[in-house]
């Protein structure tokens, strides 16, 4: 029973892991599995395996495109972060209004003016770049609003004690803040880059032939739409669980007693 049960300490041996999550995921391929039986055949599937290329070149340009998107739109975070939070009237009101406008509005219009407007008259042509920038801008704001809703959330009396005990400003934000700001963005911060790299399936609409474009292509070229799209699943589920297992282990190595 010990592979079933948690222990007093909450610890898990790594045998434990291993068997509980195996016994999931072979619960939910049976479920899957059964679901499709019958709305799937050999044809089908060997129909989509012609196609398998055309998958792994979709799917290595949503990585490259994500990877991309990830970094421009965490340092676009922090940024907005720290200029709604500026004593210049100017940037923290021009933060704000960016973030409101890019939150208020759908992705999907923003690709189309950007991209056909702005980016155009800029002659930023590529759309794989476009895409890319499109989506940083947009997460960033997102990020913006966890990064400063962690900070703000730091309570005033420990900034106090921080001066009291002589601590300069940036001491007190590494000692002090961004301890417990990590540890408090880590799961909405995972949640927002998971929903990055879903939302680059969008991109095809101005023409990047990513993953969910090859998969919508392969469905075109064989009419087996079941046998299609499930590998597309697989595919972000491949991408987003190292995202989540990684800030599920930071926030354990970020964990302390209060």
């Amino acid at each position: 029973m010990r592979f079933f049960l948690a222990s007093e300490s909450g610890e898990r041996p790594l045998a434990s892991l291993l068997v509980n999550y195996a016994l999931a995921l072979a619960a939910l391929g049976s479920i899957v599995y059964i679901s499709f039986y019958d709305l799937t055949s050999r044809r089908g599937w060997g129909n989509v395996v012609d196609y398998r290329r055309l998958f792994v070149a979709g799917w290595f340009a949503t990585i490259w495109i994500s990877a991309i998107a990830l970094a421009g739109s965490s340092a676009l975070g922090v940024a907005l972060a720290l200029a709604r939070r500026s004593p210049v009237f100017f940037l923290r009101d021009t933060s704000r209004v960016y973030t409101e406008v890019i939150r208020g509005t759908p992705l999907l219009v923003q690709i189309y003016i950007l991209y056909w407007g702005i980016f155009h008259r800029l002659t930023i042509e590529s759309p794989y770049m476009a895409g890319a920038l499109i989506l940083a801008g947009f997460h960033g704001a997102y990020i913006g609003e966890i990064v400063r809703a962690g900070i703000e959330g730091i309570g005033k009396s420990q900034l106090d004690s921080a001066r009291a005990i002589g601590l300069t400003g940036t001491q007190t934000f590494c000692y002090v803040v961004f301890p417990q700001m990590i540890r408090r963005i880590l799961p909405p911060l995972a949640g927002e880059f998971a929903s990055l790299i879903k939302n680059s399936s969008l991109l095809s609409v101005i023409g990047v032939n990513e993953f969910t474009q090859a998969a919508s292509n392969t469905n075109a070229y064989t009419f087996s739409t079941l046998e299609s799209y499930f590998p597309l699943a697989i595919g972000y589920l491949v991408l987003t669980l190292p995202i989540s297992l990684w800030t599920q282990a930071m926030e354990r190595r970020t964990k302390f007693e209060t």
